[in-house]
């Protein structure tokens, strides 16, 4: 495929610029060197010249160190989680492209009932239109309700990235530096195999729409760090609040915790392992670099 990689230094760009090469997949970035990603005729004219096969738009805003910039920085946050996303649907839908982009499972809290988690079909619920949500969910939220009926598009929803390479941005790297950790259950995407699923998704061009790509199952915070100890990862000791309301105290927005269903992209035939092998084997190959440790 001839590929345009939108956001491809950043953490999950640079995953997905390595498999497409690896690969042999054609690809080029795409940033705001080449053309104005704000204005949709600038894009579809690009698109009109470069003449790609596909279209991966890694690119969003996810605050640094963590999601409580995105309370400060609301306008580059809503324009890159939001804004940018539309822009490139109609962009791409009157080239006639298409295209992926990275999405999140951020938008849900919680777990809905007794099933496996929330669906493809079920509506954010950690969201602008519910008021509970941090700026960066409800940035994402709303990102996928512009792009609710885009043609030739798939939504790819990520949830806590980690691998083996430690990164300010693995979720791993991150527990290993924080002073202090919220006992809570999450779904989470091993970087490597979110990947590799979507791009699969582009080369068997399996049915547009949304897919939650994470690894089946659930896992709490205490669990990882279980295996950070059987691992021999880190000799540190581990603290965690003593309940929610202790950790939303020193934190300025509230966070999503939650549990996503990946029965449908299993079905599909996407390779994802479940959620405890994918940790064990980015543990049984960690790649370690000295981190410091902060807040939460």
């Amino acid at each position: 495929m001839r590929v345009l990689l939108i956001g491809a230094s950043g953490y999950v760009g640079q995953e997905f610029a390595d498999q497409l090469t690896d690969l042999g997949h054609r690809w080029k970035p795409l940033g705001r060197r080449h053309c104005d990603l704000y204005s949709v005729d600038a894009v579809a004219h690009y698109l009109e010249e470069e003449a790609p096969e596909a279209v991966i738009n890694c690119a969003g805003y996810t605050g640094k160190p963590n999601v409580d910039a995105c309370e400060t920085n609301r306008t580059e946050c809503l324009a890159a989680n939001a804004v940018l996303p539309g822009i490139l649907a109609e962009a791409c839908a009157r080239v006639g492209v298409r295209w992926g982009h990275v999405s999140s499972g951020c938008i849900y809290t919680g777990r809905p009932g007794a099933g496996l988690g929330f669906t493809e079909e079920d509506r954010p619920n950690f969201s602008f239109r519910q008021d509970n949500c941090s700026f960066y969910s409800g940035s994402k939220a709303l990102g996928e309700e512009l792009l609710a009926g885009a043609s030739q598009c798939y939504l790819w929803r990520l949830r806590i990235p980690f691998s083996a390479v430690d990164s300010p941005r693995n979720y791993l790297s991150k527990m290993l530096r924080y002073s202090c950790l919220l006992e809570a259950e999450n779904s989470l995407s091993f970087l490597p195999e979110y990947v590799t699923a979507a791009i699969a998704c582009l080369e068997r061009r399996l049915p547009y729409g949304i897919y939650n790509l994470t690894n089946p199952g659930s896992v709490w915070t205490s669990e990882v760090v279980e295996m950070f100890e059987a691992f021999g990862i880190s000799e540190k000791s581990f603290y965690f609040f003593p309940s929610e309301q202790a950790f939303r105290r020193v934190t300025v927005a509230p966070r999503s915790n939650c549990v996503l269903d990946s029965s449908k992209a299993l079905a599909a035939g996407l390779q994802l392992s479940p959620v405890r092998d994918a940790l064990r084997n980015a543990l049984a190959n960690w790649q370690t670099v000295a981190v410091e440790a902060t807040g939460t």
